[in-house]
């Protein structure tokens, strides 16, 4: 792709994930567009992507460090230099470690803390994967925490790892060779970057076939001309141990790989007996023909691939649900195959530079380590369900000051007003990002970071390095938020134990790679691996375990459908079903005044849950929150696409704009969970979804219920 003389190839800054793009400039050097560099390895550019030139100067970004000089809960702040801002937070963390001791300090990361750099330089030691932040631990502090409480974990860690030693980040899923396709709880057409869409697309162009389960139609459904299950929020759990109930007794299922390599087996197929066919249309609204039917395609297919992330994750049975969906890719003879779901190759990594990684000082006494054992475990940080229990009632100890870097809990997490209590109780809070949020009306300072656009550092994509290169200078003082916090690590007295400058890190990361800096760039910045050929049921081969021994990396080498780990904490075994615990078959009294179940965190091309509201551009395109509600439901209440509407729980209210549609189970609603952000249009001001959710977790992961419980639609009004 030819490049004009005011553009240059940088990699996309909206998002970690690190699209190649084309971003052209105007005569002062200022991005006026961007476009996606075909020529790059992920050559995709999302909505948010196209509007980066508005995002990066959007007004609503943060440019210099802020004081706070009014009341909490507003934003009446005064500028201050970068001076005063470090000496500011040195002296209150010092003088609270003083009086209470370090643990009384405390840092939680969100998905601002992505960068590649952050991830892998603060991780703290021993854990897989981790965006939280070890900044704090050599102050003495257990309590780093982050977004990993309420995303990700569930699916990509704890499930796969505790079933069969590995994790997301060492799976994969073959779509190129699937014969079919399952797309579970998750919408690629949304996903930015859609590089799932794009890869299921070139697939059904060839032939597979895709099936979508989901309460929703999904526009990625409708893109692949796909079968739709659509099925009730929070039983999916019930519908995998009814496909595997199907595969066993028809004996269907890999008999060789149960005998050989798995743990539990007699035990869950005894439990699916209780999951006839029949059974699960009661509980899921999935018809008996469907589940049979499913589950023979997925035994008999040439490669089946699931496209499942967070859909699962956020019921009262999640871990287990996830469990119980790769015990029926095992089952059906799918894991580790051309198609299925597959296990990397170790070596088609890019090796990263993981000395220096701190560990947590004292992780039994991080928030949450009793409650949340299994979740602590893994993460190796206190679990943020934890901090208002810690702020507002001192148990088991009062946390007294937090840095938020790049998170909006009160947008985030179950019952905002409790978190808008939690973060006004504080007695010091830090909030550092690109714009202002709901959580820095209860800060005493607000630092500027800068966008990823404004930044040197690297990715990787597999077996490649990619340097990412500064495409613009921050505007006003924003700093990379990688060295705000090595600087305070500085002038807290450890400074030396991070890199120091943009130099000083990309020597770090690729220390112990076949590749000097120097090399790197004299390739022009991109450098790879040599990867290795694909090889299929590694776990025959040994390419599993460290040792080198055939089998798992689990405790008993067997694939674990009875976890040894779950039972070791006390949790069932085996991959059970839990009915919600608020849905009209548990409550059914409950129903009768909150009739429909709500469905929350369906994402949108126009927004990353509360990002991006503010931005003109996207606003046009979906100026207000909605719900999605079947056109007989909408019917019932009087509701037509447009009117604004009430959706009400137990536990509060939200106004949005209705969508009415046969695209998603009668029975059941669809809001976004974005709301609440403080400089976006009023409708986003005044709606913030969490307000109809509860404190209410997975026992396991500790995961938030966001999905699968009961709410009611009212019509407010006439069409505006």
């Amino acid at each position: 792709m030819h490049l004009q003389p005011n553009e240059r190839r940088a990699l996309c800054g909206i998002c970690p994930a690190g699209c190649g793009v084309i971003v052209a400039y105007d005569a002062e050097g200022k991005m006026v567009s961007v476009k996606a560099d075909e020529t790059s390895p992920r050559g995709l550019l999302c909505k948010l992507g196209a509007h980066s030139p508005e995002i990066v100067y959007s007004k609503n970004r943060l440019e210099y460090p802020l004081r706070r000089k009014g009341p909490k809960g507003t934003y009446e702040f005064e500028r201050i230099s970068w001076e005063e801002a470090f000496r500011t937070i040195v002296e209150r963390l010092n003088g609270i470690k003083s009086a209470y001791g370090p643990e009384a300090t405390a840092i939680y990361t969100g998905r601002g803390s992505f960068e590649l750099a952050l991830c892998d330089v603060f991780q703290p030691k021993g854990v897989a994967v981790s965006s939280a932040s070890s900044v704090l631990f050599p102050f003495g502090s257990p309590n780093t925490m982050g977004v990993g409480a309420l995303c990700y974990v569930s699916f990509a860690m704890i499930a796969p790892h505790v079933t069969m030693g590995g994790m997301l980040i060492n799976m994969f899923s073959d779509l190129e060779n699937a014969e079919l396709i399952v797309v579970w709880g998750a919408n690629p057409a949304t996903d930015c970057p859609p590089v799932d869409l794009k890869r299921i697309l070139m697939a059904v162009k060839r032939g597979a076939k895709v099936v979508v389960i989901d309460p929703r139609r999904t526009q990625t459904a409708e893109m692949t001309d796909a079968e739709w299950v659509p099925i009730r929020p929070g039983t999916d759990g019930a519908l995998a141990l009814g496909l595997c109930r199907v595969l066993i007794e028809e004996q269907m299922y890999d008999a060789p790989f149960v005998e050989q390599w798995t743990r539990g087996f007699p035990e869950f197929a005894r439990y699916v007996r209780h999951y006839s066919p029949e059974v699960v249309e009661s509980i899921t609204g999935v018809p008996r023909t469907s589940v049979r039917s499913l589950a023979r395609r997925l035994a008999t297919a040439r490669g089946a691939s699931p496209v499942m992330y967070t859909g699962l994750e956020y019921s009262d049975s999640g871990v287990q649900a996830i469990r119980a969906s790769l015990v029926l890719w095992a089952l059906a003879g799918q894991l580790d195959v051309p198609g299925g779901r597959c296990f990397t190759m170790k070596q088609n990594t890019f090796p990263i530079n993981r000395e220096g990684h701190i560990p947590n000082p004292g992780p039994k006494r991080a928030l949450g380590a009793d409650r949340f054992p299994v979740y602590s475990l893994y993460r190796g940080e206190s679990h943020a369900a934890c901090l208002p229990d810690s702020v507002l009632e001192g148990k088991p100890y009062r946390i007294r000051s937090l840095i938020i870097l790049g998170a909006s809990m009160i947008t985030s997490w179950p019952r905002p007003e409790v978190w808008r209590k939690t973060l006004g109780a504080l007695d010091f809070l830090v909030c550092i990002d690109v714009n202002p949020t709901a959580d820095c009306a209860y800060a005493d300072l607000v630092l500027p970071a800068a966008t990823l656009y404004e930044i040197d550092s690297y990715m990787t994509y597999g077996h490649v390095f990619r340097l990412r290169e500064k495409a613009i200078e921050p505007t006003g003082e924003a700093r990379n938020a990688f060295f705000i916090l090595t600087e305070l690590a500085d002038r807290l007295g450890y400074g030396h134990l991070y890199p120091r400058s943009e130099e000083e890190l990309l020597r770090h990361v690729l220390k112990g790679s076949p590749f000097t800096l120097e090399e790197v760039r004299a390739a022009g910045g991109r450098v790879q691996v040599a990867p290795v050929p694909m090889q299929y049921k590694k776990w025959e081969k040994g390419l599993l375990r460290k040792d080198g021994q055939p089998g798992f990396e689990t405790p008993t080498g067997k694939f674990e459908i009875a976890s040894t780990i779950l039972e070791k904490y006390g949790y069932d075994p085996l991959p059970v079903y839990t009915e919600p615990s608020e849905s009209p078959a548990s409550r059914p009294a409950l129903a009768e005044i909150f009739p429909l179940v709500f469905n929350s965190g369906s994402r949108v091309t126009t927004d990353f849950r509360s990002q991006f509201h503010g931005i003109p551009g996207l606003a046009k395109e979906r100026p207000e929150p909605t719900v999605m509600i079947n056109t007989r439901d909408a019917a019932a209440r009087g509701i037509r696409t447009g009117d604004r509407v009430i959706l009400r729980s137990p536990r509060g209210s939200v106004r949005l704009r209705a969508i009415v549609s046969e695209d998603i189970l009668q029975g059941a609603v669809d809001a976004s969970m974005g709301g609440g952000g403080p400089l976006g249009p009023e409708a986003w001001q005044e709606c913030n979804i969490n307000d109809l959710t509860d404190l209410k977790f997975d026992p396991i992961s500790g995961f938030p219920i966001y999905k699968a419980l009961l709410c009611e639609v009212e019509k407010e009004g006439e069409v505006a």
